[in-house]
């Protein structure tokens, strides 16, 4: 164990010392190709001129990035994060010494207790190896790139009148707005299946794809969700939602305007419930613009409406607060959101823990109509809704989770199924379908992770964009 410990600490000097080391940006890169029959083409014309737009527009993308990557680069990784890391790891290597020396005086339990801290400080670790690596290769990048804009720059203005030059520039951004538009509409039309219910169901589930550590860096942070609104607002199409807290409560909410913003820990709003609306459990979810999770004190939902910031309540008498899911408490209401609407699933005495479907009325916050599934809750890790379909998860070994188990509310039809998927870390405690995008999210022992879907389409994709159902 001492000579394990010595690995993490040599791993961590040489960050403090370097700050450099392989690394990776891991960034995905869509591409159309050309000639196709499917293609798609975006055509701007510039104003006719002499005026070489080529260099200002290189002018203009290059600072963007530059902006954009030393942003990044500089939300890696504070002062304050490495002070921190570094009290752990004194704190545990005085630990550790001091049982070498005595290790009569210690038990099993000191010493899983330890091992614990142990893998906690690992995940830290790692954690800033990925933030901060790579980062003498990407200065120097960038110092190429602004010498030579620079030197651009100086060529434009000895040349030409800078009146022109901002005229020219103002032109170019319309023309550029033009050009956002029209890729906008191409991805629409691009991915006819998001929104399509027109499969018979899940039949593959991704790698893990993990974004980050949570906003607090705190792998103590392990309750908690992460996500996208599932019916967004008109322009925040791009906005994520994250909320954690180091035990099963819902305390506050955190929203990022785009991916970037939720990488940099950047938000544009951070709510605070107030005490008498704490939340438990950590099946919520962002629909439309609102919140709906789980309160105690009544038992029962809660709805709240971050246009209005009004606060919305309702009880499901035969409800019981006895089932949760079997890796984690509290988790007595799941609330789930797919193409077809929003929906909540809990269990009952009546039932025996069984799970109950419950679709919910939006406008209204009512219960529509339940269905009564054969699974049972305690015997489940999560579960979600896509298109319908009620699909539960259970937990195989210590690094498998698998679909097993489905339940369609329009033929009330149950089957088994197997579609295995790997966890990241040992527990989760929430895990959410979004239809804008046919992804799964999980809120992983603190961790941002994700998952791509594959369905077993029954229909070709038309020519015709799809449209969410409403």
């Amino acid at each position: 164990m001492a000579l394990l410990w010595k690995e993490y600490v040599t791993q961590y000097l040489r960050i403090q010392s370097d700050g450099v080391g392989l690394w990776s940006d891991g960034a995905v890169r869509n591409e159309t190709g050309g000639g196709s029959k499917d293609s798609c083409t975006c055509n701007a014309f510039l104003p006719s001129s002499t005026f070489p737009i080529k260099d200002l527009v290189m002018v203009e993308e290059t600072a963007v990035e530059i902006s954009h990557r030393l942003e990044l680069e500089m939300g890696k990784v504070g002062k304050d994060t490495l002070t921190s890391y570094a009290e752990k790891i004194v704190k545990l290597t005085a630990e550790i010494e001091k049982m070498e020396k005595n290790p009569d005086a210690y038990n099993d339990a000191d010493i899983d207790d330890v091992k614990v801290e142990i893998k906690q400080v690992e995940a830290l670790i790692k954690e800033l190896q990925i933030s901060i690596q790579g980062s003498t290769t990407v200065f120097e990048s960038l110092r190429v790139q602004i010498t030579v804009m620079v030197s651009t720059l100086d060529k434009l203005e000895k040349t030409y009148d800078k009146n022109l030059v901002l005229v020219k520039r103002r032109e170019y951004i319309k023309v550029q707005l033009q050009l956002e538009e029209c890729e906008k509409r191409h991805q629409e039309l691009f991915n006819p299946n998001i929104g399509s219910c027109a499969h018979t169901g899940i039949i593959k589930v991704s790698k893990p794809i993990v974004s980050q550590l949570n906003a607090q860096l705190n792998t103590g942070y392990k309750y908690g969700g992460w996500g996208k609104d599932s019916k967004p607002l008109p322009d925040r199409e791009s906005m994520y939602w994250y909320s954690g807290y180091s035990s099963a409560s819902i305390v506050d909410i955190r929203f990022y305007s785009n991916y970037k913003n939720l990488i940099l820990r950047n938000p544009f709003q951070h709510h605070t419930l107030p005490g008498n609306w704490y939340g438990t459990g950590n099946n919520f979810i962002i629909r439309e613009n609102c919140l709906y999770y789980q309160i105690n004190n009544p038992f029962g939902l809660v709805k709240l409406n971050f246009t209005t910031m009004k606060y919305e309540s309702r009880v499901i008498a035969k409800s019981s607060s006895g089932f949760s899911y079997s890796t984690s408490a509290y988790q007595n209401f799941d609330f789930a959101a797919d193409e077809t609407g929003l929906w909540v699933t809990y269990a009952t005495e009546e039932s025996g823990g069984r799970m109950v479907i419950a679709k919910i009325n939006e406008p209204s916050f009512g219960v529509e109509e339940e269905w009564q599934t054969s699974i049972y809750k305690p015997g489940v890790s999560n579960a979600f809704m896509v298109c319908g379909v009620l699909y539960a998860v259970r937990t195989v070994d210590i690094q498998n989770e698998e679909i097993f188990y489905k339940y369609d509310t329009t033929t009330k039809q149950e089957s088994y199924i197997s579609v295995l998927f790997e966890r990241f870390q040992d527990k989760y405690s929430n895990l959410d379908y979004n239809p804008t995008d046919q992804k799964l999210y999980m809120y992983n022992d603190g961790y941002y992770v994700n998952y791509h879907l594959w369905f077993n389409h029954t229909v070709k994709a038309t020519d015709e964009p799809a449209v969410l159902v409403s």
